[in-house]
């Protein structure tokens, strides 16, 4: 029963409390529901004739997922009693351990003891501890953002878990792998694997397991927006919790059900849902999960632009998380007021009690969660028309992606190196075991010589031939390693999603090429070079309303576009994430304008089919000439990166769908050539620098934007 209840806390995608909607208000409805039996477990434990261990294991679990502190002086017992008992028994404490720590959210700690786990369920080959121990280790590693290791060991479990007895545990890994195959982008598997869930639950007549299993089949409904099938799944479940009195299973459901609402474009259906879970946790005494809740109506109420309902219902959620000790809550809390501020047009008071909720983000390092509050927080700026502190947030949002699509640039070719070592050790290996194949037969032709002299010729030949074949296959080798060290080069200075250049390999072509830079600075003035630096315009709301499938699928696309509109003659280079940059070695001057309009409509125009959705995007593009003169001398490289990336987040910042292009710089010195590179617009209005402006056609403006 409870395997089947921890994969309900799990779902949908055990993401991080900033994440809508948050992992909080699927926390909070179970807890509460636990929280009824939880003083007679603590009072069960306590007892002298406890339990064995094992007996005591869904007692722990149930502990563990209420309140993890109350969990810590058990398992500090547990631990004694097992240090001395099976290894089953010492395999299912240290998962218990594992759970712990996550919950506490020491998720490196709880990963390393879940392999401890896992080594002692494997040297007593129970399978269902594997599994167990391989889920858990899952969630530690999900939390730790590696999302592919976690996936494998879900599938893994899966397996594992075929024949076991434990139908709970069936139904968990079925649920878990449906939310792997999710994450990965590949929905219908996701929905094959929930409704197989579904069936299981049904046939071991369990109420909860088939309660647990038809709301995640209405979460993985709410995924692929058939948002009916989900009301009639979550409504069949909501019966099930009704008819046995499960108040807290009930605000499970109607956590799930909000997610249907929100999606089906219903928010205030969503927000009375909120309001119901509120009253249902306090009605059974919940008061240290109210805070969830009330992070959550505060962010409904700021998606319906209600912002005196929003501050206030924040300032609840921050008032009881301080008395609860909750930084994290309090870090989202704090957020939420901010905006609240924000709308209502405090504009200083808002802006400080962001700043500060970002900084507990910034000290936890959970960079993927501050992106997205830094996202909103640029575009909540935006709105109330701060557009110099809108810039200044998209530039830290910016600096972080960059870092981000570093850190995976930086794994997948570490990958990649991993495995070429690999294959590399193993066909030493192999090598290795030839030559000792062949000292072997040498000491066998010695032998043979010593006692039939007659045959020593057709031996020497036979030792011929084997050190022939050998000589082949080593030159077979080492020309396959050849082939292997240039597929290696070739993939270092390309991008795996899109195959266009990297940011690296544009850096070193431009450090190999001093003349790159005065190529055209002695030329006439009709050809010069060009820099174009693109941003797909809300990309991030494509990422989460479709999934990252989708958003990769759009920059493949960018990039075909981009292949026919430029020449063959042009450099394009993914710069980092979403941003794209074309090196143009000559072009008319006077066609820069004409450029910059040709990918503004171009990019458009071209749809994506993604799952039977329409998708296109618009574009802001910064650009310049190449080299940047002022006074004849041309700057470096890199300051003209630069000043073309403040002319991407002039036209970002003004309206997107649009280029800002630098026409010339004036004769500039050191301090004003800082400015045009830190504040471009202001330098424009000084008349430092003349720009161009070319719009979009409004006509192509997408509903993704």
């Amino acid at each position: 029963m409870l395997a089947a209840l921890y994969s309900a806390l799990q779902h949908p995608g055990r993401r991080q409390l900033r994440t809508a909607p948050r992992l909080a208000s699927l926390l909070a409805p179970v807890l509460a529901s636990l929280l009824m039996s939880l003083s007679a477990v603590v009072r069960a434990s306590a007892q002298d004739d406890a339990p064995a261990p094992l007996d005591r294991i869904t007692q722990i679990e149930e502990i563990i997922r209420v309140t993890p502190q109350r969990a810590i002086p058990l398992l500090d017992k547990l631990d004694a009693e097992t240090r001395a008992g099976s290894p089953v028994e010492r395999a299912h404490y240290l998962i218990l351990a594992c759970d712990l720590r996550h919950r506490l959210g020491d998720h490196v700690e709880s990963a390393a003891l879940c392999d401890q786990a896992l080594q002692l369920a494997r040297q007593a080959r129970d399978n269902d501890a594997i599994a167990k121990a391989m889920l858990s280790k899952a969630y530690a590693l999900f939390s730790l953002n590696e999302m592919t290791q976690s996936h494998e060991l879900i599938w893994a479990a899966e397996r594992a878990s075929t024949d076991s007895r434990d139908a709970g545990l069936r139904v968990r890994a079925l649920i878990s792998s449906g939310e792997a195959f999710g994450e990965d982008g590949n929905l219908p598997m996701a929905l094959v694997k929930t409704q197989a869930a579904v069936t299981l639950a049904r046939q071991t007549g369990q109420p909860l397991h088939v309660l647990v299993a038809l709301k995640a089949l209405a979460y993985q409904y709410y995924l692929i927006r058939e948002y009916d099938k989900g009301f009639e799944a979550i409504g069949e479940a909501e019966a099930i919790a009704v008819a046995m009195k499960w108040p807290g299973r009930l605000a499970i459901l109607k956590t799930t059900e909000y997610f249907l609402a929100v999606g089906a474009g219903t928010l205030q259906r969503g927000t009375r849902v909120l309001l119901e879970t509120l009253a249902l946790e306090r009605e059974i005494g919940a008061d240290e999960l109210i805070a969830n809740t009330l992070v959550n109506l505060s962010d409904a109420y700021l998606q319906q632009r209600k912002y005196a309902e929003a501050l206030s219902y924040a300032q609840q959620a921050l008032g009881q998380a301080l008395h609860l000790h909750n930084d994290a809550v309090a870090a989202t809390a704090r957020i939420n007021v901010g905006h609240g501020y924000l709308g209502m047009g405090r504009l200083a008071e808002g802006k400080k009690t962001i700043e500060e909720g970002i900084a507990w983000y910034d000290r936890a390092a959970n960079k993927p969660d501050l992106q997205s509050v830094l996202v909103e927080y640029g575009d909540a700026l935006e709105r109330v028309g701060d557009l110099p502190g809108a810039l200044a947030a998209y530039h830290r949002e910016r600096k972080l992606s960059d870092e981000l699509f570093e850190k995976r640039r930086q794994k997948a070719v570490t990958e990649l190196q991993e495995k070429y070592e690999a294959d590399k050790r193993q066909r030493q290996i192999q090598l290795l075991r030839q030559e000792n194949q062949v000292k072997s037969t040498e000491l066998d032709n010695r032998r043979l010589q010593q006692r039939i002299w007659w045959l020593l010729a057709l031996v020497f030949a036979l030792a011929s031939v084997i050190v022939g074949i050998l000589y082949r296959k080593v030159r077979h080798a080492n020309a396959r390693l050849e082939e292997k060290n240039l597929e290696l080069k070739q993939q270092s200075a390309r991008d795996p999603l899109t195959a266009l250049y990297n940011r690296r390999h544009f850096q070193e072509f431009m450090r190999n090429h001093d003349g790159v830079e005065r190529r055209h600075a002695g030329s006439a003035d009709d050809m010069v070079g060009a820099m174009f630096l693109l941003d797909v315009d809300h990309f991030k709301h494509i990422n989460d309303t479709y999934g990252h499938g989708a958003g990769d699928a759009v920059l493949r696309e960018i990039a075909d576009a981009l292949r026919d509109i430029l020449r063959e003659t042009d450099m394009i280079v993914r710069w980092g994430g979403e941003e794209f940059l074309a090196f143009l070695p000559a072009v008319p001057r006077g066609n820069l304008d004409e450029v910059a309009r040709r990918l503004l409509s171009g990019i458009p125009a071209r749809t994506i089919d993604y799952q039977g959705v329409p998708l296109s995007v618009n574009v802001s593009i910064g650009f310049a000439p190449f080299p940047l003169a002022p006074g004849g001398a041309p700057i470096s490289w890199e300051r003209a990166v630069n000043i073309v990336d403040m002319a991407l987040y002039l036209a970002k910042g003004h309206g997107r769908n649009r280029a800002y292009g630098v026409r010339g710089l004036a004769q500039l010195d050191g301090a004003a050539l800082d400015l045009v590179e830190q504040d471009i617009e202001q330098a424009w209005r000084a008349g430092l620098v003349e720009l161009s402006i070319v719009q979009g056609n409004p006509a192509e403006l997408r509903a993704a934007s």
